[in-house]
């Protein structure tokens, strides 16, 4: 009701310094499910000390008020202020301390306190017994047989031993019967409980005084032990699951990372689902009945199941993965079989931990893809403006020329003479033609970009494949000179012959562009390792070296302006791929003394398949 009235966050929590019962196990567990059925939070606490382990839980979780209820309060700790309650009010300055209280609660805890059933501590006390009876054995070994002299130190290792293995109250009931036994047994007068001499009463109190303070510290370090062991595999385990969703790329190795670091921890089937997908991972499949489970504890986002309020006739205990608002991506489920009556509050709390982390790693797994998405969608976008641009530009030029060209000749060609129709003519042609490259271009980038190409390979000569692209070059563009290096010992290549040309026309256009032209461009073809190297070297202005490999972007021409030049910027790109679609490369070098560029393609020298001799897909 006071978090209601503040719109604010509360959590239940208990302290475990001591090892707990049957009975308070399930107490505990009834107060933990009313508290999540209400809307709170439940946290399992370790620590010797009770207001230490609260007070240290509320600061660093930004608490700012304490309900708790009025426990049973020893006499001794009232007088030295060392109840539950006093210890809070002077180190909790600044919190709100509520303490409830209730008659029927304080007689609960009056009766709880002075109960000494066998099932409480009855274990503890026959641990105790037995250490006494066996330290009076081993005292009176040790005087008869060793002649040791000090023999309090026995029986302080036995109170040790008791508080290191049981609880405080066990310890206290060593040291009491440790004291009488070494008292009665050991000390002037024998079998008396009378003293003889003044320092014989100092001895035996003083070993009461260390038999309580070392019983008190080893129960304090078994409780510490114990903590840390929780804490530790606590840990372990998330770090563990940490690793293995970090490596996590989509749903689906999510779920299956998820499940086998849940099943390692709780040594349970364990099933994971994700959303409203179908594909599911665990080992085990769940029934109708912990499906409707499942589907109930995803749609509303609260455990259901096993262990719950909800659906509890399940085999499995679901537990929903949620994310940042509270709302349900999945779904966790385990199965403990008959042996497991209820769930620790250990268990669940490194249940809900785990979950937590599979629902983080899910969302990042979608934050992912959905900036993948975006990214993908701005490329499209930036690859569509780029089009645009290269459209309007590079392909409305040749369309402006033949245009001009044509209306020329349908309105004056009569005022004209021969040789300037002809040149108009020219004009149309070569403008024509050049849009037909532009196109061809387009379609080939269209075929690169789906399903790769189709080799139909055939034998053919690298001094006809290089002559005929010269040829269609210099068809394009006649002042452009070229000088060829084709060695006639030169063996076929097992290529696709109208890509391959393509490849090698492209980069010589390229080349003829940038080059100068009273310097001819060099075109090489050599046999080296295996593989066919074609090498077009120009003399132009040469590229940086952190531009190398740009120059096979898409339209990279046309982001740094093209220097004026015309081109789609594609040229080099179809190249790549064609030449990549032969299992070859191509890369981009600095020309002669670091002058110009040199573009190398290698292509394997294949041999064609026995059985397929025309087209080896």
């Amino acid at each position: 009701r006071i978090a209601e009235r503040r719109d604010a966050p509360w959590t239940v929590v208990t302290v475990q310094h001591r090892r707990h019962d049957e009975a308070t196990r399930r107490e505990i567990d009834d107060a933990f499910a009313l508290a999540r059925r209400l809307g709170g939070d439940a946290e399992l606490l370790h620590g010797p000390g009770i207001a230490d382990a609260l007070l240290d839980y509320a600061a660093h979780n930004a608490v700012s008020s304490l309900v708790l209820g009025r426990t049973r309060e020893r006499p001794l700790a009232r007088l030295f202020n060392q109840t539950l309650t006093q210890q809070l009010i002077q180190r909790g300055a600044h919190y709100e301390i509520t303490i409830i209280s209730t008659p029927q609660a304080r007689a609960n805890a009056r009766r709880f306190g002075l109960s000494l059933a066998p099932d409480s501590w009855g274990k503890d006390a026959m641990t105790a017994v037995l250490a006494t009876v066996g330290a009076c054995l081993a005292a009176w070994l040790g005087e008869h047989w060793i002649g040791l002299s000090d023999l309090a130190m026995v029986f302080i290792v036995a109170v040790v031993l008791v508080a290191a293995r049981t609880r405080m109250s066990a310890a206290v009931l060593a040291a009491t019967l440790c004291f009488l036994a070494y008292n009665f047994f050991f000390i002037a007068p024998r079998f008396t409980f009378a003293i003889s001499a003044r320092q014989g009463v100092i001895t035996v109190f003083l070993f009461l005084a260390a038999a309580l303070v070392a019983g008190r510290l080893a129960s304090r370090l078994r409780m510490q032990v114990v903590a840390l062991r929780a804490a530790n595999r606590h840990a372990n385990v998330r770090q563990t699951l940490g690793r293995q969703l970090v490596g996590a790329t989509d749903n689906a190795q999510v779920t299956h990372a998820g499940r086998v670091a849940l099943e390692q921890a709780l040594d349970a089937p364990a099933w994971v689902r994700l959303g409203a997908d179908t594909s599911t991972s665990g080992s085990a499949a769940p029934g109708d009945t912990d499906l409707a489970a499942a589907d109930w504890a995803l749609r509303h986002g609260q455990p259901a199941g096993r262990f719950t309020d909800t659906l509890a006739g399940a085999g499995w205990w679901f537990l929903p993965l949620l994310d940042g608002e509270a709302h349900a991506i999945g779904v966790a489920g385990l199965r403990f079989d008959h042996q497991h009556p209820r769930l620790a509050p250990e268990q669940r709390q490194l249940v809900e931990a785990m979950a937590d982390d599979i629902a983080q790693a899910a969302l990042r797994t979608r934050l992912v893809a959905d900036l993948e998405t975006a990214h993908l969608h701005n490329e499209t976008e930036r690859l569509r403006s780029a089009l645009l641009s290269s459209v309007s530009h590079d392909l409305r030029s040749p369309l402006a020329a033949m245009i001009g060209s044509a209306d020329s000749l349908s309105n004056y060609a009569d005022a004209m003479d021969a040789s300037d129709r002809r040149a108009l003519l020219d004009t149309i042609v070569v403008e024509g033609e050049r849009l037909d490259r532009y196109i061809q271009n387009l379609l080939d980038m269209t075929r690169l970009g789906h399903d790769g190409l189709k080799l139909n390979r055939d034998w053919i000569g690298v001094d006809e494949l290089i002559g005929s692209a010269a040829r269609r070059l210099q068809r394009y563009q006649p002042e452009v000179r070229l000088q060829l290096d084709i060695p006639a010992t030169l063996a076929p290549i097992w290529v696709h012959p109208a890509l391959v040309e393509q490849a090698v026309f492209n980069v010589m256009e390229n080349a003829a562009r940038f080059s100068p032209a009273e310097i001819p461009i060099e075109v090489r073809a050599r046999q080296h390792d295996g593989e066919l190297v074609i090498d077009v070297i120009d003399a132009g202005p040469g590229i940086p070296d952190d531009q190398r490999a740009r120059i096979f972007d898409m339209f990279y021409s046309v982001e740094r302006g093209d220097r004026g030049r015309q081109g789609t910027g594609l040229g080099l790109t179809i190249c790549q791929g064609m030449i990549g679609a032969h299992g070859g490369r191509v890369e981009a070098l600095p020309g002669h003394d670091g002058r110009g560029t040199l573009i190398r393609m290698s292509l394997p020298m294949l041999q064609p398949h026995p059985e397929s001799p025309r087209d080896d897909g």
